[in-house]
């Protein structure tokens, strides 16, 4: 009987980490400005296709240039008004991310992870920094990449395999 809770937590941890390793690339796409690289994003489901609103989901963005977090929030929210997406807590969301994200190196990846429940966890080069604690930050947040009304629709296509 002794045995029973770990050999519960061990099953556990195994499907989390088969789980972690069972992401399909939906697609990906490189943001540039002007002439000059700016990320690569890749785009990951279970089952390698994207569905609007389907989670879970995992967008990983590697920079190809040194970002500063307050850069990364600035922009963040200017693409929310851009969208013209809003919602009452968006600001406590960017308080959070600023204080969730750090600078970002060139090579740096920072990945979120969207679950099933709608839950969001960040993730830098593999570390988890945590995550906004409000199941409608999730998203919101992707929207800025997967909404038709994004500022770069191509990006878009390309993330979701339609390019």
């Amino acid at each position: 009987m002794k045995r029973l809770p770990i050999l519960l937590l061990l099953g556990w941890a195994l499907l989390a980490t088969a789980r972690a390793q069972a992401w399909e690339l939906v697609g990906e796409a490189r943001l540039t400005f002007l002439f000059w690289p700016v990320y690569d994003s890749r785009l990951y489901s279970l089952d390698g296709q994207y569905r609007e609103g389907q989670r879970p989901l995992r967008l990983e963005i590697q920079y190809l240039l040194d970002v500063e977090a307050d850069d990364l929030v600035s922009r963040t929210l200017a693409e929310w008004q851009h969208q013209q997406l809003q919602h009452p807590r968006q600001q406590q969301w960017a308080l959070q991310l600023a204080t969730l994200w750090p600078d970002i190196q060139e090579g740096d990846i920072l990945a979120i992870e969207l679950d099933e429940a709608g839950g969001n966890t960040f993730y830098r080069n593999g570390q988890r920094l945590g995550g906004v604690d409000d199941d409608a930050f999730g998203a919101q947040f992707l929207a800025i990449w997967l909404s038709p009304a994004t500022s770069r629709p191509e990006l878009r296509l390309a993330l979701i395999g339609n390019d």
